[in-house]
C-alpha cells in the first residue's frame, strides 16, 4: 500500500506528516534531517523490522542529507505479517529512534521510509517496485532463516513455500503472470528480478544485510538456483551479468520495543509513535564495493566501503554474535532477564572473555586497524548497557540457525588446529540444556523460539546423561568434523552435566 494513497484517517495524536512540524519543534526531538515530501523511491527493502529502521534507514537518510540527493527514499516490505505496515502507514512512514546509553538518551525522527507494503496483499506492487527503472537497490534483513538453503549453500527446494515461488516464477517468465502473494522473501525477490528482466533488463544491486558469512555470494547463489529451477536460461544469464550482490556486515544492538519505551517516546514527542525503535549509540556497516549502478553516499554517513568485507564479517560473527549467544543461553538458564544482567555476572563475563581470547581470536585475521582484544572489550562494554533491556530470550531465538554461523566455524577451526575449544563447548552445552530443560534455575519457563523447535524437542527428549549424544545427531546443526570429534563431544557432555546439576 502506498503511504501517500493510504485512505486511513490520520490521528492528530499520532506521528504523521500532518503532525510532524509540531513534533520536530519539541525540546529533545532531533530531525528529520530532510523533507520527506521531497524524496522519491530508489530502494526496496525486504524485512522492514526494527533493525532495518534503526540501521540502514538511518544511514540512508544521513547519506541523502549529506549529499543532497533526494532519490533514495525506501519502500519497506514487511515479513510474514502486516503488523509493521499497519503501524507505519497511518504515520506516512515516519517513526523515531530512541537511542540509549548508560549516561544519556536521544530521540530522532526518521523520514527515509517513504512507503510500506505487506506481501500478503501487496506482492504485485512490490514486484512492480523492484522492476521499476528508478529502483537501483534492493536490500534485505530477513534473518538467517529467511535464506532456505542446504548445507552446501544451495536453494532448499523442499522448503515450505520455495516450490510455490519457483512455480510462480516459472509461469511469470513464460508470460503467465500469477498475481498471488509470494510465499517467501527470496521468492518475492526472484519474482521482482524476473519482472525487471522482462520489462527493461536494467542493472540492479541486491544488498543483503543479514548475519550470514559471504551473504552477497550466498544470495547470488540462491537467486541463481531460483532462475535455474524456473528453467529460463536468458534470465539466468541476465542475473549473472546485470545484478550485483555485494556482501555486507551490519552491527547495532536493537532490542524489542516495550510499553515503557513507548511511554517515554510519547513524553518526548507529545505524540504516539507505533513505529518506535530503540537502539544503542554504536552502529557499523561495512559494504563490499561491488554495485551494478548508483547507490547512496553511505560512506558520508559513516559506512565503510571496502573491497573485502570478509575479515570484518567473520570477526563480528565470531566475536560479537557468538558471545551474545553464550551470554543468552547461560544467562537465561541462570535466571537473568537481560544481556546486561548476564554480563554483570562475573562468572559469565569471564566465560565470555575466555570464548573471545582463547577460542575465537586465534581463528581470526584482524581487519586493518582493528585490535581484536580491544574489540572484544568494547563488545562486553556495549552488552553491559543497562538502558537497552535486550533480553536473553530475544537473543536466544533461532539457535539451530545461528549457532552454525556464529560458533561452530570457530569450533571447526580450533579442532583442525589440534585444540578443543572449551568455552565454545560451554556455549554449545548451554544451548542444549536450554532446549532440554525449558526452564531456568528459578523454575521460570524458557520459551524455545526456533524454526526447528519441534525437531529439537523431539531429539532432546530422553535420559539426561545422554542429552549431548542425542543433540550431536542433529546433522542440520552440527557438521561432521564437529559432531564426530570425540574430544569436543566429551567437553560438551561434561558442561551439560554440570549445567543440569546447577539448574535443578
Amino acid at each position: 500500500m502506498s503511504l501517500e494513497s493510504s485512505v486511513q484517517t490520520l490521528q492528530h495524536s499520532q506521528l504523521s506528516l500532518d503532525t510532524l512540524t509540531g513534533a520536530a519543534a519539541r525540546p529533545g526531538v532531533i530531525g528529520p534531517t530532510l523533507d520527506p515530501r521531497s524524496l522519491t523511491t530508489g530502494i526496496v527493502h525486504l524485512g522492514v523490522g526494527a533493525f532495518h529502521r534503526a540501521h540502514q534507514a538511518v544511514y540512508t537518510e544521513d547519506a541523502a542529507t549529506t549529499s543532497g540527493e533526494t532519490h533514495w527514499g525506501i519502500l519497506g516490505v514487511t515479513g510474514r505479517t502486516a503488523k509493521v505496515a499497519q503501524q507505519l502507514a497511518p504515520q506516512n512512514g515516519l517513526y523515531s529512534v530512541l537511542t540509549r546509553s548508560a549516561q544519556a538518551q536521544s530521540l530522532r525522527i526518521i523520514a527515509s521510509l517513504r512507503g510500506v507494503a505487506f506481501p500478503g496483499v501487496d506482492t504485485d506492487s512490490v514486484v512492480a517496485a523492484i522492476a521499476a527503472p528508478q529502483t537501483q537497490i534492493v536490500s534485505t534483513t530477513i534473518t538467517e532463516k529467511g535464506y532456505p538453503r542446504t548445507s552446501a549453500g544451495r536453494l532448499e527446494i523442499s522448503h515450505e513455500g520455495t516450490a510455490h515461488d519457483i512455480a510462480t516464477l516459472r509461469r511469470s517468465l513464460a508470460g503467465k503472470y500469477d498475481a498471488g502473494p509470494a510465499a517467501t522473501a527470496l521468492g518475492l525477490l526472484a519474482r521482482g528480478l524476473g519482472q525487471r528482466f522482462q520489462d527493461s533488463g536494467a542493472p540492479l544491486t541486491v544488498v543483503p544485510c543479514d548475519n550470514l558469512p559471504s551473504n552477497g555470494a550466498l544470495t547470488r547463489q540462491l537467486m541463481s538456483n531460483f532462475a535455474g529451477e524456473a528453467g529460463n536460461a536468458e534470465f539466468s544469464q541476465w542475473l549473472a551479468d546485470a545484478v550485483a550482490f555485494p556482501s555486507t556486515m551490519v552491527d547495532r544492538i536493537v532490542p524489542a520495543t516495550t510499553a515503557a519505551d513507548q511511554a517515554e517516546a510519547l513524553s518526548i514527542l507529545g505524540l504516539q509513535d507505533q513505529g518506535l525503535v530503540v537502539a544503542e549509540p554504536f552502529g557499523q556497516w561495512v559494504i563490499e564495493d561491488a554495485f551494478a549502478g548508483g547507490r547512496p553516499a553511505w560512506e558520508q554517513a559513516g559506512a565503510t566501503i571496502t573491497a573485502n568485507v570478509e575479515p570484518f564479517e567473520v570477526a563480528k560473527l565470531r566475536m560479537l554474535n557468538a558471545t551474545h549467544s553464550l551470554l543468552a543461553y547461560l544467562g537465561a538458564l541462570r535466571g537473568f532477564v537481560t544481556i546486561a544482567d548476564a554480563v554483570g555476572d562475573e562468572a559469565l563475563k569471564l566465560a565470555a572473555r575466555r570464548l573471545q581470547s582463547e577460542d575465537v581470536i586465534p581463528t581470526l585475521t584482524a581487519p586493518d586497524g582493528l585490535d581484536l582484544q580491544a574489540y572484544g572489550d568494547s563488545i562486553l562494554e556495549r552488552f553491559a548497557n543497562p538502558a537497552l533491556g535486550h533480553t536473553t530470550i530475544q537473543v536466544a531465538m533461532d539457535g539451530s540457525e545461528k549457532l552454525p554461523i556464529r560458533l561452530l566455524g570457530t569450533v571447526s577451526d580450533r579442532l583442525a588446529a589440534g585444540s578443543v575449544p572449551e568455552s565454545a563447548a560451554l556455549a554449545v552445552a548451554a544451548w542444549m540444556v536450554f532446549v532440554y530443560r525449558g526452564r531456568d534455575v528459578n523454575g521460570e519457563t524458557l520459551t524455545l523460539d526456533d524454526p526447528a523447535a519441534q525437531q529439537l524437542h523431539n531429539v532432546a527428549r530422553g535420559i539426561e546423561n545422554e542429552l549431548s549424544e542425542r543433540m550431536f545427531a542433529l546433522g542440520n546443526v552440527f557438521p561432521q568434523d564437529v559432531s564426530g570429534h570425540l574430544g569436543f563431544r566429551k567437553a560438551v557432555a561434561s558442561h551439560v552435566h554440570d549445567l543440569l546439576r546447577e539448574i535443578r
